[in-house]
């Protein structure tokens, strides 16, 4: 495993994070922003999965604050408990700003480059925070929870988003999710893509949760989707 140290915002702490560089001189950057979970092992293989693409990725610790560097298996009932538990006492405002304090070092390492985000869950959530809140260049946000909530932040959203939606996500309902369409649909650096049939979690890599197909093509939306914005 490959590890870095990131700086806080005001340089008065830092933080770790899981890098994964590509053979040759990165494209752009891409930040992954974990799950409940923490940097684990799924988070690092999305991260491998991008620096084979040619990409800088790097996926900070967000929960360093309150239980630095936990991995957590979402497949044993105690871990996901724990994860929810952490997430409880997670200061989201304050996981956006180590989110844009790792945009700015993931910048300066590949010389002022484009930097993209991507998240998963509580990460999906962040990933559309990062969009309205910092200067990433591209997002990306998988079953993000409680975005219905955020939609007051839309206007700030300066660059391209995309947010893929599993119909039968069983933490965002209906409502929820018809409130984010109507919210976004005509938002012109808003896409969202649709997933009938899937519930949350359908795109990670290891585990019970995983759809394949339906993973497969995220994916691919995801990749064109950074090679068209991250260029």
């Amino acid at each position: 495993m490959t590890t870095l140290t990131i700086p806080t915002l005001d340089h008065s702490q830092h933080f770790g994070g899981y890098v994964a560089e590509p053979g040759s001189t990165p494209q752009a950057a891409i930040v992954v922003i974990q799950e409940i979970f923490g940097v684990n092992t799924g988070i690092r293989r999305k991260c491998d999965s991008l620096a084979a693409a040619g990409y800088l990725a790097i996926a900070p610790d967000l929960f360093w604050r309150i239980e630095p560097s936990i991995e957590l298996d979402p497949d044993v009932p105690e871990e996901m408990k724990k994860g929810l538990n952490l997430m409880g006492k997670f200061d989201q405002d304050q996981g956006i700003r180590d989110i844009e304090a790792t945009i700015r070092f993931a910048r300066e390492r590949i010389g002022g480059g484009k930097v993209g985000a991507v998240g998963y869950c509580l990460g999906g959530r962040l990933a559309f925070m990062t969009a309205a809140r910092t200067d990433v260049d591209a997002s990306v946000g998988y079953y993000g929870v409680g975005i219905d909530g955020l939609l007051g932040e839309k206007h700030a959203i300066a660059n391209p988003i995309l947010l893929h939606v599993p119909v039968e996500d069983h933490f965002v309902d209906k409502d929820s999710q018809k409130r984010m369409h109507e919210g976004l649909d005509d938002h012109p650096k808003v896409t969202l893509y649709d997933y009938p049939g899937e519930d949350h979690g359908f795109a990670t890599e290891i585990g019970v949760r995983r759809s394949e197909s339906a993973a497969r093509l995220a994916d691919e939306r995801t990749a064109a989707f950074f090679a068209e914005h991250l260029a």
